[in-house]
């Protein structure tokens, strides 16, 4: 029988003061909205936050012992519903990423998330290989690589990259050593430097003296120095095959004001609303650029531009005092669990979290391109509420029984 008095109640208690402020916020975003439907947002993402609270209460009661020994076989369902949305999803501006079912959409892509948490977290626990085997580490890379095929299939960049996340998580978390991580993220930097020949012969000078320096073994400097020569080549092959709105985003990015009335116009906006919010915000229901709909999406993807501007310098530091919190004791709790599989979830779980709140606030403040990755507990949207609660769940399921094996 669980005993809600040895509950993590400090991680819980933030996740609801956080839920609560984003339908708040919600509320305030759309007041003014031309249609009772957008009016009603916020009345929605409350059945949505009762519904996620369900699935909370539901998964910390569940043994962690179900979640492992199911952990492929719920990847296996996840790989067929992405691939099942494909084919007979729902589509708009361009993606198909939705089931509909009347009023409610659900994005397998935010299951497939908990999916691959689950499965990197049960083979990371049990495998006998080495960190740096290269047989663990193509493994894990594949089983990370197939969900991520399928969500660029419809197309989805920004929710891709946290798959990315989790499994760089779990490697260093599971022992890999810096110095490796720093190399296989290393082609990622050659695809940027490439962009300009010097900046490109620069960074090999830097790359090499590194390998030098590291040592990490003959085949795996030659494999690291072939890669980053590869996509140093394939740089304008990739950029000439991106999607259009995909590279205004970089170029908007690097200079919003280059299209100020269209690809750079959020950005713009949102950061005028986070400024004129000054130190204490203008109020409730009193954001200018929110109300006279300067801002765009602004329930959504820049739920944080209607926090700064109408709850100002401290109310932003409140929310992200409580995002602190939730990490740090996240950490704290995956350092005791006496499980493998418990710690790996819940390194795995604050990945997830912590990924989707730095790129969510960079892309307010304009310090990240716009990915379209919804602020945690705070954006409007059923499916990605559900999860988060349920990646709480497991958190404060790991906890409690922290001294299981």
């Amino acid at each position: 029988m669980l005993n809600y008095r040895d509950l993590d109640w400090r991680i819980i208690s933030a996740a609801l003061l956080l839920s609560m402020i984003g339908i708040l916020l919600i509320m305030s975003a759309q007041h003014y909205a031309d249609s009772a439907y957008s009016q009603s947002f916020y009345l929605r993402q409350s059945l949505w936050l009762l519904i996620a609270l369900v699935a909370f209460a539901v998964v910390i009661h569940l043994p962690l012992r179900l979640f492992d020994v199911s952990a492929y076989l719920f990847f296996g369902i996840t790989l067929s519903l992405l691939v099942l949305v494909l084919l007979i999803g729902s589509s708009r501006m361009g993606a198909t990423r939705w089931f509909s079912f009347g009023p409610i959409n659900l994005a397998p892509s935010d299951v497939a998330k908990l999916a691959v948490v689950l499965a990197l977290s049960r083979f990371f626990a049990y495998t006998k290989l080495p960190p740096a085997s290269k047989r663990r580490l193509a493994f894990t890379a594949i089983l990370t690589l197939i969900p991520v095929m399928l969500i660029l299939k419809q197309p989805d960049l920004g929710t891709s990259l946290v798959f990315w996340i989790i499994l760089f998580a779990l490697w260093f978390w599971s022992g890999l050593s810096p110095v490796y991580l720093i190399l296989i993220l290393s082609p990622l930097v050659s695809l940027v430097a490439a962009s300009h020949w010097l900046a490109w012969v620069l960074y090999f000078a830097v790359l090499l003296s590194f390998l030098f320096l590291s040592r990490p073994g003959m085949l795996f400097s030659v494999l690291v120095v072939v890669t980053n020569l590869a996509f140093g080549v394939i740089t304008p092959y990739i950029w000439n095959r991106m999607a259009d709105y995909q590279k205004l985003r970089m170029l908007t990015f690097l200079d919003p004001g280059r299209d100020p009335r269209g690809a750079g116009y959020q950005i713009i906006q949102s950061k005028i609303a986070i400024g004129s919010g000054g130190v204490w915000g203008k109020g409730l229901l009193s954001g200018s650029q929110t109300h006279l709909d300067f801002l765009p999406e602004r329930h959504t993807d820049f739920i944080f531009s209607v926090l700064g501007e109408e709850f100002g310098l401290w109310g932003s530091l409140l929310v992200i005092m409580l995002f602190g919190l939730i990490f740090y004791r996240a950490i704290r709790i995956a350092t005791r669990c006496r499980s493998r599989f418990a710690s790996n979830v819940v390194v795995g779980a604050a990945a997830v979290l912590l990924f989707q709140f730095f790129v969510n606030i960079g892309m307010t403040l304009g310090f990240m391109p716009v990915t379209g990755l919804a602020l945690p507990f705070l954006s409007y949207g059923g499916t990605s509420l559900v999860l988060t609660w349920t990646l709480i769940g497991l958190i404060v399921s790991a906890d409690y029984r922290w001294q299981e094996y």
